[in-house]
């Protein structure tokens, strides 16, 4: 079944068309059954303020300085509201009618940044949304459900088809209040590409740290303790 989703919200999309050019990365993660874990922290009911702007929101995010030596920004691309084509994969295929629409799936209020590492393709990328707890948490427990309930698909983007696997990852429950996790591996023109990507929601923030797995797991605790210190 052929169906037109928009998957930017994960940062996904940059990704898959930036493959043959990416690192490759063979760090010995292993699947878990647990892709999201709810943790019922006592904090999260005092997390749950009013939503960020967009320009709060870029002010949390990770620098230079945070990462340490090595990491250079990217600049932003423009937002492309291309859709992809997914192939052989129900579980998006329910998402679709949202995805293209830029329904349910959209947060008005976000801000990212990437960042190279060691002069090389390796980066690793963080993500900040604001939005109710309740929405958050619905938004993105449906997309992480929906692209781990399909071990393997395709994605044709550009033209290019790019085989998918995704693995569920054990959930960090020891960040925030709700934690998803997995692992993605893309492979075209005879490259493979792997990328973690967690997301983790503390109250009306939702931090999302994707790239190679030993970056994401290196700087996931320092970009959640940035996200949600105080102004």
């Amino acid at each position: 079944m052929r169906v037109r989703v928009a998957i930017t919200i994960l940062g996904i999309t940059t990704t898959l068309l930036a493959v043959p050019a990416c690192f490759t990365d063979t760090t010995g993660t292993k699947p878990n059954t647990a892709a999201s874990a709810r943790t019922g922290s006592p904090t999260d009911a005092a997390q749950q303020t009013a939503p960020l702007t967009s320009a709060a929101l870029e002010t949390r995010l990770l620098d230079q300085s945070d990462l340490g030596s090595g990491y250079l920004r990217k600049p932003e691309r423009l937002t492309q509201h291309n859709d992809v084509t997914v192939i052989g994969c129900p579980a998006l295929s329910e998402l679709g009618g949202d995805t293209t629409t830029g329904g349910t799936l959209t947060f008005p209020h976000r801000a990212k940044a990437t960042f190279t590492y060691g002069g090389s393709s390796t980066e690793v990328s963080e993500e900040l949304y604001s939005d109710s707890a309740t929405k958050l948490s619905k938004v993105i427990g449906r997309i992480f459900d929906a692209m781990t309930g399909c071990p393997t698909y395709q994605v044709v983007a550009g033209g290019a088809p790019i085989d998918i696997a995704s693995q569920k990852l054990p959930a960090p429950r020891d960040l925030g209040a709700e934690q998803w996790s997995q692992l993605l591996t893309f492979s075209t023109g005879g490259r493979r590409t792997v990328v973690k990507q967690t997301a983790i929601r503390a109250g009306s923030l939702l931090l999302i740290v994707s790239g190679s797995p030993a970056l994401v797991d290196r700087h996931l605790d320092k970009a959640l303790a940035k996200a949600t210190a105080a102004s």
